[in-house]
């Protein structure tokens, strides 16, 4: 079943006051600008979301999973396990393959195998191999990995973010949601109608699972029912906090902050999508957050002038708290 198969929605969905957010955040990996990893910047960075309420996501996207080594994906999970202290904290497992690759279990095993040790909770990028099947291969897939997991969440990625990334029919995503220890599924289709349908779904069939919008451009999907996983997040964890909880306290400043949030956001991840990250960089640098404004190398980059505009929006930004 596809999902470009099914009716429109006829209206949106109305939202859902005073409802508590579930805010995950994916963590920059700052650099020096010697080229080494900033881990003060970085330890820092983690300690900051986690005191603003925010759940980590160590070594996503935000994080250069597709670039880093395998020795700095362990030393970012055992610098923030070591700092979350038993709290939780997610980390990305990430499988670099071709498009003609077949699904690789034995290397998200080790990726698997790697997080939990460091007591994380995996969420699974995608592949080529892991989405290149129908819905059964794909569903089987989860399946086998599933049983190696405590817990783990599912991740739907568009293809404007990564070529390997799939949008999943809705019946699969249903299917997904019978794994019981499958907590919930980020979704990054930058498409707030296949989102609705998805939250539409879950209500219907499992009320706890987590809708984790991926959507930086529509950050206002945790109205209607969304939690949220992003990497705008990483840019202000705080600010992000609070206008969770004014959305929960009915504050109606709420809008106000959640529209500057959003216009950060529609800046950061204009195209090329991927140079966010650089975005993040200066954004977190120019506030003394981190070392350098520098990304890691193969990483595209914005022009300098774009520093005038984010530091605008970071004086406005800081007016909130």
């Amino acid at each position: 079943m596809n999902t470009n198969t099914l009716p429109e929605l006829t209206s949106a969905p109305a939202p859902i006051r005073h409802r508590k957010i579930t805010g995950m955040s994916a963590i920059l990996l700052p650099m020096t600008t010697g080229g080494e990893i900033d881990w003060t910047g970085f330890e820092s960075h983690v300690v900051a979301t986690l005191d603003a309420g925010l759940t980590p996501a160590i070594n996503m996207d935000t994080g250069y999973a597709n670039l880093i080594s395998d020795d700095i994906r362990d030393e970012a999970l055992s610098r923030t396990n070591a700092i979350a202290d038993g709290r939780s904290y997610l980390g990305g497992v990430f499988v670099g393959d071709g498009p003609d690759a077949s699904f690789d279990a034995d290397a998200y095993r080790r990726g698997i195998e790697q997080i939990q040790r460091h007591q994380g909770t995996p969420i699974f990028f995608q592949s080529f191999g892991l989405t290149s099947g129908d819905d059964d291969a794909i569903l089987a897939a989860y399946d086998e990995l599933a049983k190696e997991c405590e817990s783990f969440y599912a991740f739907e990625l568009g293809t404007m973010f990564a070529p390997f990334g799939k949008i999943y029919s809705l019946s699969l995503y249903e299917r997904l949601m019978g794994i019981k220890n499958c907590l919930g599924a980020k979704h990054s289709s930058l498409d707030r109608i296949l989102e609705w349908q998805r939250l539409e779904l879950r209500n219907r069939i499992r009320p706890d699972f987590k809708v984790l919008t991926g959507n930086d451009l529509a950050i206002d999907m945790v109205m209607y029912g969304s939690d949220y996983l992003l990497g705008l997040s990483t840019f202000c964890p705080a600010e992000f906090a609070l206008r969770d909880s004014m959305w929960e306290n009915g504050d109606p400043r709420f809008y106000a902050l959640n529209d500057l949030l959003q216009y950060l956001g529609a800046f950061a991840f204009r195209a090329p999508v991927p140079a966010y990250k650089h975005t993040a960089a200066m954004f977190l640098h120019a506030r003394g957050k981190i070392a350098s404004n520098q990304t890691y190398p193969g990483s595209p980059e914005r022009p300098a002038s774009d520093q005038a505009i984010l530091d605008l929006i970071s004086q406005d930004l800081a007016a909130y708290l």
